[in-house]
């Protein structure tokens, strides 16, 4: 009787450590972990913001790759993004499954030939709920897999740049008050989400604090976002489970 092999997943670091989540957690790789992996599964770092990428001759031993948040602008021009660019224009090609969060889902929207730039509203920091179209719309197959899907749930955001026009073949899946683009989905192989389903509030709070202290957004910006936090608590539990619905799915 043959043995299935553990899948093996591989996460694209599109940002440095931060020290509260080094000391907190041990890296932001462990967060991810923690959220997503599955019992028995091997997964990989490869920190891209560094310049460090998978070999093109290794990619087909991953069943799946995941694209982290980051501080950098998805429509910006630094070797590593344009060659992250490449690399998921290859496993587009592929059939890979990537599923891309915050940075990740704009630099996929990039790569696949979409628009990104700067939101039109500004800063979104905070709790957000994001709708799911309505059920006469095209849904995923990973929806099929969950139990039930919600009208709406809540997720913590934290980005000022958003998708402004999806890729040929994109179908738009999660919206919100803020911002058009929540989610949006290609084939079978392809997902991003604008918010962050790995976060947890102490995370979001260590980095309003951050963006305070380089002048990013201002205080009284910032004590509304953290009073905000204390109101409602992201839908983290459905979040993970979709997204593992997604990663594992053939």
């Amino acid at each position: 009787m043959k043995i299935e092999e553990a899948k093996r997943f591989a996460l694209l670091l599109a940002c440095k450590d931060s020290d509260y989540v080094k000391k907190m957690y041990n890296g932001y790789f462990n967060v991810f972990v923690q959220a997503f992996r599955n019992e028995g599964e091997n997964w990989d770092l490869f920190r891209v913001v560094e310049g460090e990428f998978p070999e093109m001759e290794n990619l087909d031993k991953y069943d799946g790759f995941i694209v982290s948040g980051s501080p950098h602008n998805a429509y910006g021009d630094d070797l590593w993004i344009l060659r992250l660019c490449f690399l998921l224009q290859t496993l587009d090609a592929m059939r890979k499954k990537v599923l891309g969060i915050c940075f990740g889902l704009q630099v996929l929207c990039r790569a696949l030939g979409g628009r990104v730039g700067k939101a039109y509203g500004g800063w979104d920091i905070g709790m957000r709920e994001v709708v799911f179209g309505d059920d006469n719309l095209p849904r995923p197959k990973f929806f099929d897999r969950l139990e039930e899907i919600p009208r709406s749930v809540l997720i913590i955001e934290c980005h000022q740049d958003e998708v402004l026009e999806v890729p040929i073949g994109a179908e738009v899946i999660g919206f919100s008050k803020k911002t058009g683009v929540e989610m949006f989905y290609i084939g079978d192989h392809i997902l991003g989400i604008q918010g962050h389903p790995e976060y947890s509030k102490d995370i979001l709070c260590n980095l309003v604090d951050r963006l305070v202290s380089n002048e990013s957004i201002d205080k009284c910006f910032a004590d509304d976002v953290k009073a905000s936090l204390e109101e409602a608590e992201p839908d983290k539990m459905f979040w993970e489970k979709l997204c593992k619905s997604f990663l594992q799915g053939e």
